[in-house]
């Protein structure tokens, strides 16, 4: 990816976005149930709420942020505490059991591929064959 292209979004697997969607509708509704249900309410109702609004909250921020943004020659991880690296400092990539892990000097950053969609895996093999580096520590060199 060159310096100068515009923002792409690495995507999630749909099914993993559709799992958080259902698991925090169904921690609202035992919510919800357990209120009607019952004459006095517990902590532990709200905690049903709570987790539920957490698991929907986590599929929006999902479906609107994806899993990494390669931008302007970085490729950042999407999360909470989500790390980012320039590509350029890039140094060694290792492909071991579903996972890349990309070294740069003093950095690190863990990619699950098994949460990627294909298409986007694809285009991510793709810009990581593209790196300056040797094939020793590109796994990808010969597979573009």
């Amino acid at each position: 990816m060159k310096e100068n292209e515009s923002k792409m979004k690495i995507k999630y697997k749909k099914k993993r976005n559709y799992i958080n969607l259902a698991l925090g509708l169904f921690w609202i509704l035992l919510s919800i149930l357990s209120f009607i249900q019952k004459d006095k309410i517990h902590w532990t109702d709200y905690g049903y709420l709570v987790v539920g609004v957490l698991y929907i909250g986590q599929y929006f921020w999902d479906i609107t942020n994806q899993y990494l943004t390669l931008e302007n020659g970085i490729i950042k991880k999407n999360s909470v505490f989500g790390r980012k690296i320039n590509l350029n400092e890039i140094i060694w990539i290792k492909k071991f059991a579903g996972d890349y892990t990309l070294k740069t000097e003093n950095q690190e950053l863990k990619i699950n591929t098994e949460l990627i969609q294909e298409h986007s895996l694809n285009e991510l093999n793709k810009i990581l064959a593209e790196l300056n580096l040797p094939s020793e520590k590109n796994p990808f060199t010969n597979k573009v």
